[in-house]
């Protein structure tokens, strides 16, 4: 077998296994920083966010709101927690509607439902794989109170668009930015470019915490507020020397760990660092990438800048030579002659969000929130982008947010050549290949 043969039968792997090492893809790095600001805590004794003014919960909230440029920022539980909140901070009412991307995480539809609310399902866009406005438009009924941005992968949405389709209609705009930290829309971060977002601080965020964490940004100060009493049982703590145990409103507890604050502050330090390597050792190996036929690599338009949190890549069947397989078969073949390569590429999000199982059986809530206001929630064919995204593309998830990892990410790309020069043994597989679990569904 030759220098070039595929591995999965018999050639070298493209990416040794020793290659992915935990310095150069392990992801978070955890440095001596982090590690003397955990012991900080311990050694405090002051351990959540009830410390008024100078604990490390306000001290990340005040830097993680002048990094992105809004006046407030409350730390919170988790992200799906922080989604959650912000619609109830802002008076979302129960049995309204929420424009949700059909492809997402499932907290972008959950976070919802817990309050309530409906969550409508909209198309997405097929290159950047965020919502398309003209589709969200078209979702647009008298019950509709929020459209809910996800900034999918790391890539910001058309925000202008989104803005003037919220102004028009009177709703309420949500950054889902869990998965875009630091990255920019026209030269406003995320997270600034909505009426509040929500971000996500667990373990594998490019902007994490030793576990689970949340952020949440707005520029209004009487949402702000509501916010932290939301996260505190309802007591208004801001501005009182002593808690009266006294609760306003109906809460919960959603408290982020001094803790987690503040190895997430640790790891803020270096978040530009980071992000601009990793931006650099993406796009290196993108732009090899990008002559191979049929293979549509993660795009960023020239008015945004990608936090690269993860990198999807789509198969066209035709422009490969291999018409006579389904692009589902040829996802499936690519992936498994990959791993073999060494690149741990996978699905990301197998059905649309309004296939989930919980969604359509409607399950934990009794029905709610849709008893509320009864009716049909729109068609089901109403997403073709999303379903073709799922079923012809593929993702690498974390080994690049590690700044080291350029080397190896030039590795991938020699995995990707390889695989490429061999497609005639790729078309024989996918051709042999049964129908995916998703087509057999549709």
């Amino acid at each position: 077998m030759t220098r070039n043969g595929l591995a999965m039968f018999g050639g070298p792997r493209a990416v040794p296994r020793e290659r992915a090492a935990k310095d150069l893809v392990g992801w978070p790095v955890i440095t001596d920083a982090e590690r003397h600001a955990v012991v900080g805590v311990l050694d405090s004794g002051q351990f959540t966010s009830n410390n008024p003014g100078s604990g490390q919960v306000q001290l990340l909230e005040r830097e993680w709101a002048d990094l992105v440029g809004t006046a407030h920022c409350a730390a919170v539980s988790n992200g799906t927690t922080a989604l959650e909140l912000a619609l109830a901070a802002a008076g979302v009412e129960p049995g309204s509607e929420i424009l949700v991307p059909a492809l997402s995480f499932i907290a972008s539809a959950v976070a919802p439902v817990h309050r309530l609310v409906v969550p409508v399902f909209v198309d997405i866009d097929p290159v950047t794989f965020t919502m398309d406005p003209r589709a969200a438009a078209a979702a647009i009924t008298p019950r509709t109170a929020a459209i809910l941005a996800v900034h999918l992968h790391g890539l910001p949405c058309d925000m202008d668009e989104l803005n003037d389709l919220a102004r028009r209609h009177d709703l309420l705009l949500v950054e889902d930015a869990a998965q875009a930290h630091a990255a920019q829309y026209r030269g406003t971060r995320t997270g600034a470019l909505g009426d509040v977002a929500a971000f996500s601080l667990n373990v594998v965020k490019n902007l994490p915490t030793c576990g689970e964490g949340g952020l949440i940004t707005t520029d209004d100060s009487a949402l702000h507020n509501r916010l932290l009493r939301h996260r505190q049982f309802g007591e208004q703590l801001e501005g009182r020397g002593k808690r009266d145990y006294i609760s306003h409103e109906l809460a919960g507890n959603a408290k982020l760990s001094a803790i987690q604050a503040a190895f997430t502050r640790c790891q803020l330090d270096r978040l530009e660092e980071y992000h601009q390597a990793r931006d650099r050792n993406v796009r290196a190996m993108l732009d090899r990438l990008s002559v191979l036929p049929g293979l549509q690599t993660p795009h960023c338009p020239d008015d945004r800048t990608h936090a690269w949190h993860i990198l999807r890549f789509r198969f066209s069947p035709g422009r490969m030579g291999i018409e006579d397989a389904s692009p589902g078969a040829v996802r499936a073949a690519v992936e498994r002659v990959m791993r073999a390569e060494g690149v741990p590429l996978q699905q990301y999000q197998p059905v649309p969000l309004p296939e989930q199982e919980a969604l359509v059986s409607r399950k934990g809530f009794g029905g709610y929130p849709w008893k509320l206001r009864p009716g049909e929630y729109g068609p089901t064919d109403t997403y073709p982008n999303t379903l073709a995204v799922i079923e012809d593309s593929l993702t690498l998830q974390r080994w690049h947010l590690n700044p080291a990892a350029g080397p190896v990410l030039q590795d991938c790309a020699a995995a990707f050549e390889k695989v490429w020069a061999n497609l005639d043994q790729v078309a024989t597989l996918a051709r042999a290949m049964s129908p995916t679990p998703s087509e057999a569904v549709r």
